[in-house]
């Protein structure tokens, strides 16, 4: 059985029908470009010798003719392929941006790039520059050293000698400039990304006065893409000024041999000149493709790129729709590795809660607490064991239908650029009465009112002029939004000031009150009055589970003894 096609590959077969059209364009483009010749041998051998002027215009006249259907025809075929460059844009812009995010989803936000996205852009603008026509046209070539082996043997000799040379010189190119260019994208892809990195990280390099360190890291890469790239144009342009001088070389070359064979009353001297003609047409194409070798191995380097990251992350299978969840969490002997990682920073843990409770996790830092939250809520897959939700595999539900019934607080607060009410909104259809009940329940209405624009103010994608507390709380009401079945809240209190506390502790009895399964992540001790069930994490492994009366009662028992609780560390204590 032959390998399974990646996106790329399936939307190129689609496209097949067009490619093929562009390819039957292009042999009657090639017919046409016999007709410069064609003309040039009736003016030479039937108008001059007997001097017929209706003759004359007769030709001239079919001449333009066939030359405006030959304009005609390069253009349909150009238009061909930027339909096609175009459909494949349509085809894939989907599956690439979900790739993109998958790609920074599965690394824990390591690897955030468009790469994907800029590769099909690059791609596209390949097939509708004149290299591509190249491939076309290149394969032509021995349908005209055929017509010039007709003019005369030693005419298709020499055409035969001449394309040798030049497709030697064309291999030539491929292997010296091939790995360069290769290793010089890399380079490239890999110095945009710290480019990236460092934007959004420009506070802290501004603040830590890291500038000149972090641009020197990249000058330095910039240093080695620079020093590839001109090795290899230094080559491609020596050898593509080479082809162009055996090109002239040997249409000058045909000229002479065409003069020799007329005086030697072997050729006429229409035939004489149409060899040259037909020559350099003829090598065009190779000498084209030696000109445009690098636009060539980038588009190469663009579609490997692709095809291999589109078999690695296979496009979502559709699932059936499982019934909507009321909130029954079970973690059974989960195992859990962030992306990279080679050990687990979960281990075993196993632990339930129903419908309506709330839990707290506690442990602390680098116990695996937000890596146990992102297991929760099905973005990190579990290596062994299971996470349920309400029985079901939390990482087998269908994201798009499960997302309405999840809340999710992360500890870096990211609000989108757009308004207020939209990112409170998931930017799903803004409904209004449900936007004000989520900010009502984390407490942030009076706030968004005193607002400029109120429900409607614009934020950026950072927060705008929002402070961090007031970031927090509007993500909070995003996660609060539409009454999920479960809400997963990491350090939600970590940029709050005691009013943002209070509102926190009211926003989690509301949750209690409709029946919403709450898991929270924190450090403070103030909000744990507000939860039923208490867990500890240390190391990666479930320490203490329980009622938090419970577990509090361990802790003070613990301290008055000042003995650690059963596998805890002494700093676990500290919450």
């Amino acid at each position: 059985m032959g390998s399974v096609k990646s996106s790329l590959e399936e939307a190129l077969t689609l496209c097949k029908s067009s490619f093929l059209a562009a390819a039957g364009f292009s042999m009657v483009i090639n017919f046409l470009m016999l007709v410069p010749v064609i003309y040039m041998l009736q003016l030479y051998d039937r108008v001059v010798p007997t001097g017929n002027e209706s003759t004359l215009i007769m030709l001239t006249l079919i001449m333009l003719a066939l030359f405006i259907t030959l304009g005609f025809l390069e253009w349909v075929r150009s238009q061909i392929l930027v339909r096609v460059s175009t459909r494949l844009e349509t085809l894939l812009n989907t599956r690439l941006f979900n790739v993109a995010y998958k790609q920074s989803l599965y690394s824990g936000g390591q690897n955030l790039s468009s790469q994907p996205l800029d590769d099909l852009t690059a791609l596209r603008q390949f097939m509708t520059g004149n290299g591509l026509f190249a491939f076309f046209d290149a394969p032509w070539l021995p349908f005209y050293i055929a017509v010039m082996f007709l003019f005369h043997p030693w005419y298709g000799w020499t055409a035969v000698f001449a394309a040798i040379v030049l497709l030697i010189l064309a291999v030539i190119n491929e292997k010296l400039t091939s790995k360069p260019l290769k290793q010089a994208n890399s380079l490239s892809v890999a110095g945009r990304s710290i480019v990236n990195k460092s934007l959004r990280n420009a506070e802290v390099i501004e603040s830590m006065g890291m500038l000149n360190a972090i641009r020197q890291r990249w000058i330095r890469g910039s240093y080695d893409i620079l020093d590839l790239q001109a090795s290899a144009s230094s080559k491609a342009g020596l050898l593509s000024s080479l082809s162009k001088v055996i090109r002239m070389s040997s249409q000058s070359l045909i000229l002479g041999i065409g003069a020799y064979l007329t005086i030697q009353q072997e050729l006429t001297a229409g035939l004489m000149i149409a060899g040259s003609v037909l020559l350099g047409r003829a090598l065009a194409p190779i000498d084209l493709l030696i000109g445009t070798w690098k636009g060539f191995v980038a588009a190469r380097s663009q579609y490997t790129r692709l095809n291999e990251m589109l078999k690695k992350i296979p496009e979502d299978k559709d699932r059936m729709a499982l019934p909507a969840p009321e909130g029954k969490l079970q973690v059974e002997n989960a195992v859990i590795y962030p992306p990279g990682a080679k050990t687990p920073a979960i281990k075993g843990v196993n632990f339930h809660i129903d419908k309506g409770e709330s839990l707290a996790v506690i442990g602390p830092s680098g116990a695996g607490k937000s890596t146990l939250a992102r297991g929760i809520l099905g973005i990190w897959p579990a290596a062994n064991g299971k996470i349920r939700l309400d029985s079901a595999d939390v990482f087998t539900w269908d994201r798009e239908a499960l997302g309405p019934y999840i809340g999710y607080l992360p500890q870096d607060i990211e609000l989108f650029e757009g308004s207020i009410s939209e990112n409170i909104a998931r930017f799903s259809e803004v409904d209004s009465e449900k936007v004000v009940a989520a900010a009502k329940m984390a407490d942030v209405h009076e706030l968004i009112l005193r607002l400029p624009e109120g429900y409607d103010t614009i934020i950026g994608p950072a927060g705008g002029t929002l402070s961090g507390g007031q970031r927090q709380r509007i993500g909070l009401a995003r996660a609060l939004y539409g009454k999920p079945a479960l809400v997963v809240l990491d350090e939600p209190n970590s940029n709050l000031d005691d009013q943002g506390e209070l509102a926190l502790a009211n926003a989690l009895k509301r949750l209690k009150e409709q029946g919403t399964t709450v898991v929270i992540i924190t450090h403070r001790q103030n909000i744990l009055a507000v939860v039923d069930k208490m867990l500890v994490l240390n190391e990666g492994a479930l320490a203490t589970f329980g009622d938090r009366n419970d577990v509090l009662g361990q802790f003070k028992k613990a301290a008055q003894a000042q003995q650690p609780v059963k596998t805890v560390a002494p700093q676990t204590v500290t919450i």
